[in-house]
Parts: C-alpha cells; structure tokens; sequence
C-alpha cells in the first residue's frame, strides 16, 4: 500500500491543522458563536414563534432547549477536529469512506448554500432599506435585486480574504453587535410603553395539545437551526488551542448568545403587536415602520454586520472545504466559496423566506430529516465503533483503512439511507407525521442505531493495533 498522499484526496485547505497554527482560544470560540448568534435568521426564529402563537417566555423557552439539544452533537462532533486538526469533509472519510464521504459533504454543503442565500437576501433588503432613507427614489422594487447583487459581492470579497479575515470579523463584531441589539430592544420597548405592555400578550394556544403540536416541530427547527454547524463543527475546532478551550467556549457562546438574542426577537416583535396591531417578524419591515432616518440608518447598519459575520462564518467556511473535497486538485477553498455564493442564489432565498411558516417548518425542519442521519452516523462511528480513534494519514490516501469497497463505505450509506426515509416518511403518510415533526430526533437515532449494527462485524484497523497492544502489555506481565 502506498503511504503518499492521493491528490484526489488533499490539499492545502483539508491538511491536518499543525500544532503551531492551533491559535484559537476560549474568546474566539465564544465570540464565533455570539457572531453566528445575533444574526436575522436568529431574530427571525424567534419572532416566528411569537407570529405562531406562542407568548415570550414560551417561545425563548423552546430556543433555549433546542441549543442546549444540539450543543451535545456539537461538542461530540468538535472533539475529532481539535484532536487531530481535520476538517468536517476529511473527518467524515472515516465513516463513509475517502469517496463516499462527497455524499454527506454535498448534502451539508447544499443546505449551507441555502443558509448563504437566505443570509445574503437578508442583506440585500438592509441595503434596499438604507438607500430609501437617503434617496426616496431608491423605493423601486428592481433596486432590490441591485442591492441584494452588492451585498454578494460584498460575501465574495470576504471569501477571497480567507479563514483569518473571518476570524478578525467575529472577534470585532461579537461585542458591537450585542451592544447594538440591546440598544434597539431599549428604544422600540420604550415606544411600546416598557416591559409590562410588551410581555403581558398571552399564549393563543387554548389547551396542551394544540401548543404541543405547534412546539414539537418549533423544538425540531431549533435543533435544525444549527444541525449545520453541527456537522461541520471541525472546520472550526481544527485551530483551537485545546479541547477545554473550544468545548468551555461552545457551551458558554451557544445557548447563552442565541437565548439572549432571541428574547430581542421576542420583544421586539411582541412590541410591534402593541404599537401596530399584529406581529411583524421580519426586522427590515419592522424598520421601516419608523419614520426616524438616524435610528432606522443605525440599525440597518447593524443588521449588514450582523449578516455578513455570520454568513462568512456558518454558511462559507464548510461548504468551501466541502466543495473542495469533490476534487481537491482543482477546487480550493476560494474556490468553493465562490460555488457557494452561485448556487446560494439559485436556491432562490425569497422564497424560502416568504413567511415564518415556510422557514420553521418547510426549510428548518425539511433539512433537518438529512443532517441527522449524517450526525447520527459520525457519531456513532468515531465515539462508539472507533473509540475516538483515527489513522489521519490514511484519510488522505486510497487503500487504506477507510478504503471500505471502492472508496465508499456501502453500511454507512445504507444507514444515512434509512434515517432519512424514516425520518420525512411523515410528508407522504399524514397518520405518521409527528415522524416529520421529530426529523432530526428521528433521523439521528435510525441511522446511529443501524449503523452501530451493520458495523458490528467490522473491527477497524486502529482497534486491532489497539487489541495487539494491549495483548503485549498483559504478555509482558505474565
């Protein structure tokens, strides 16, 4: 067997992180997710639980469970990338394979094409809405599409800077950007009349049953708000300093930045219902209700950094590596970051934001039923058939251990297969819809159980060295 490394499999981009270069800390890892947090897409979850029908507290209350749920896969997922300095696509060579491995990487990287298109729509309308602050004339509906072009070309720039301009981004624009939303949530409360007229609205749902069909797919989405970055979670963690630094980092940045900002979400959205008699879930509309250009022009801007931290972050970073996994060759990072930024938009944005039903329950727990499965496998594979064990050199190279049948992995397939069927059965059958509604629940355990099985009799080759050391030890103390 050959021990070079297989150009189809490497480059720059996918090499294992050297030690020298694993310079994030603690701060950066609380500061990615705060970055990643107070974005729209966050303030846009929220306040479609509250156009739903849920009152405040229900609604931080399901958003703060759904991140302490998905923080488990997130940290599970982000040791092998701290431990061996690997990224997501090259990780996931383990459990399906140096080949088979595309499938999953695609599957991510597809979704997080949407996620860019949806961050970048986002952006363009904040610019839209600026521009008619200061130029009336820009109120035509084809300036939009103009804007939404600038905004892109703005995301492209950044991709062409690379992973350390990213870093530098959520570094600086963590702080900002939480200062900014509090200062908002002040103002528009005050308009409202404070807290007590802003929090009082209740729950429209009248009884258990019609509240927990409205917050079982609501808890899904939450988990499938970040099954993304759940995923490639090792595309970060490859640079940390250590595993305490990312792991204390992640569980104090997620859940407490995404219930922080989403209360933002929540009351602000609850003070729109005081001050104009219904619940406006998007920010931009909300914006442009007031008629005060200084506050409307901050906040825009506020929105613009918001969006474009986390877009870079959460939806370039994995699906540049991803791309670039296809054919290492010829795709680099840049590169991939620029097939992001095409197919994002033939994904069409606009639609899959046209109201909070389509973004909760179509695009959030739609995809979730395909991220699942694929955690649900790397999981089960690294913690539990592999025992946190990797030969990395034969990641990069065909032959060797994770060459399973002509590169690809057949149980793992099979398993991922399983999951997602399992999982968005319920969009076919009706009697079997809450399997839909638990999509991301549903397709972890299948495809983690069946995986776990189907693998029982394929002992890989770093637990028999680990099996033959251990024979020596207990040989050499008899």
């Amino acid at each position: 067997m050959s021990t070079e490394r297989d150009p189809s499999l490497y480059n720059d981009d996918l090499a294992p992180v050297a030690l020298a270069k694993r310079t994030w800390g603690l701060y950066n890892y609380i500061s990615l997710w705060v970055a990643m947090s107070v974005c729209i897409p966050t303030y846009m979850l929220a306040s479609g639980l509250i156009a739903g029908g849920m009152n405040w507290w229900q609604a931080v209350g399901t958003i703060l469970l759904g991140n302490l749920i998905v923080l488990v896969p997130m940290l599970l997922n982000a040791h092998a990338g701290a431990k061996y300095g690997i990224p997501f696509p090259v990780l996931v060579r383990a459990s399906f394979g140096v080949r088979g491995a595309n499938i999953p990487a695609v599957l991510r990287a597809l979704v997080a094409c949407g996620w860019f298109g949806i961050q970048t729509w986002i952006g363009g309308q904040a610019i839209h809405s600026m521009l008619q602050i200061l130029w009336p004339a820009a109120s035509d509906p084809r300036m939009v599409w103009l804007c939404f072009g600038a905004f892109w070309l703005l995301n492209i720039f950044v991709i062409w800077k690379g992973i350390d301009t990213i870093r530098f981004l959520e570094g600086i624009g963590a702080p900002f950007m939480l200062g900014v939303g509090l200062l908002m949530l002040w103002w528009i409360t005050n308009k409202a009349g404070g807290f007590g007229p802003v929090l009082s609205s209740p729950s429209k749902f009248q009884d258990g049953g019609s509240f927990l069909k409205f917050f079982v797919p609501s808890l899904t989405a939450m988990v499938g708000f970040w099954a993304t970055v759940a995923l490639n979670i090792p595309d970060f963690t490859r640079y940390a300093r250590s595993q305490r630094d990312q792991a204390l980092g992640q569980a104090l940045g997620l859940p407490t930045a995404m219930t922080l900002y989403s209360f933002i979400g929540v009351a602000v959205t609850s003070a729109s219902v005081v001050l104009f008699g219904e619940a406006i879930w998007d920010p931009v509309a909300l914006i442009g209700r007031f008629h005060q250009p200084l506050v409307a022009f901050i906040a825009l801007i506020a929105i613009l950094i918001a969006t474009l931290n986390t877009n870079v972050a959460a939806n370039v970073v994995s699906p540049s590596n991803d791309f670039s996994n296809l054919n290492p060759r010829l795709i680099s990072f840049r590169t991939g970051g620029f097939i992001t930024g095409i197919v994002g938009v033939l994904m069409m944005p606009w639609r899959l934001l046209s109201d909070y039903s389509a973004y909760i329950f179509g695009w959030l727990v739609g995809y979730s039923g395909l991220l699942g499965p694929i955690a649900g496998v790397m999981i089960a594979d690294y913690f539990i058939v592999r025992g946190r064990s990797l030969n990395v050199d034969d990641l990069y190279r065909r032959g060797g251990e994770y060459e399973y049948s002509k590169g690809v992995n057949p149980r793992a397939l099979v398993s991922l297969s399983f999951g997602v069927v399992v999982a968005l059965l319920g969009l076919a059958v009706p009697s079997l819809r809450w399997l839909y509604d638990y999509a991301w629940f549903v397709g972890f355990a299948v495809s983690a159980a069946s995986y776990v099985v189907l693998m029982s009799g394929h002992r890989p080759a770093a637990a028999r060295v680990h099996d033959l050391r251990q024979e020596i030890v207990e040989r050499g103390r008899d």
